[in-house]
């Protein structure tokens, strides 16, 4: 199986310097070697910061803001979990260095005055469920929550994945922490703020996925849809990265 190329590089260098009787990271490095470039302090600790900074993996010193990806979506929408999947998620995978992503499940949801169900949603009650769990997650996972949203919206059953995608990604957050959100006033609090945010959207969304940038929405929804990568990279403000020089994944526009 081929390493990605920034990790086989940083590798093969960490490799020769053990055969040539250089040093190897510091004992000080507690991180496997995917997350040695992930921070100035990790790549210094593990000392890779050169290599790191020779591949523009890190950026010390960074003024110029990230690119703000807002996706208001639904836990169950067929075209959501698409674009999540296939623009998304790979778009920052690349360019997490540029843009911030801020993920509101919530959608085409209807908040109701009910003690037992204060919502309905467009694809029935799972959808609800769904809804409240990634925003539970969301809030209790901090950085490792866009890993596991991507691990839910890709796998055959979302509600099904929940649970073993959070052990895989936030090993130290336990299922139970979740359950307490869900069936406590905290999960209610989370999608009664998540409603307001899809409420207050100007102009208000008419489908999901809806995806503004830096608080706007664009009209150019072919952009933003089928050329995720590109658009990121020609609004970020800073010094390009060189992974913009990649080119676009155009997918069939589609809504829900």
């Amino acid at each position: 199986m081929k390493l990605p190329g920034l990790l086989a590089v940083i590798l093969f260098v960490c490799t020769d310097r053990r055969s040539s009787g250089l040093s190897h990271p510091k004992p000080a490095c507690r991180y496997p070697p995917s997350q040695w470039c992930r921070s100035l302090e990790i790549a210094i600790s593990c000392n890779v910061q050169k290599q790191c900074m020779e591949m523009n993996a890190i950026r010390p010193n960074q003024t110029v803001p990230p690119v703000s990806v807002t996706l208001y979506y639904e836990s169950l929408c067929p075209d959501c979990r698409v674009f999540i999947t296939q623009q998304l998620f790979p778009t920052w995978t690349m360019l997490q260095d540029i843009m911030a992503v801020t993920l509101v499940p919530y959608g085409n949801a209807k908040e109701i005055p009910s003690a037992n169900s204060p919502f309905t949603c467009q694809h029935g009650e799972p959808e609800c469920i769904g809804n409240m769990i990634e925003a539970c997650i969301i809030h209790l996972t901090g950085h490792s929550a866009f890993q596991i949203i991507y691990c839910m919206e890709s796998a055959t059953d979302v509600l099904d994945a929940a649970h073993p995608c959070l052990q895989l990604y936030a090993p130290s957050v336990s299922w139970s922490s979740v359950n307490s959100c869900l069936k406590g006033g905290l999960g209610r609090q989370l999608m009664h703020a998540n409603a307001a945010m899809t409420r207050a959207l100007n102009p208000p969304h008419t489908h999901v996925p809806w995806v503004t940038f830096n608080g706007e929405y664009t009209e150019n929804e072919e952009k933003t849809m089928s050329s995720l990568f590109r658009l990121v990279c020609q609004l970020y403000k800073g010094v390009k990265p060189p992974a913009c020089t990649g080119a676009p994944v155009r997918l069939n526009r589609s809504f829900c």
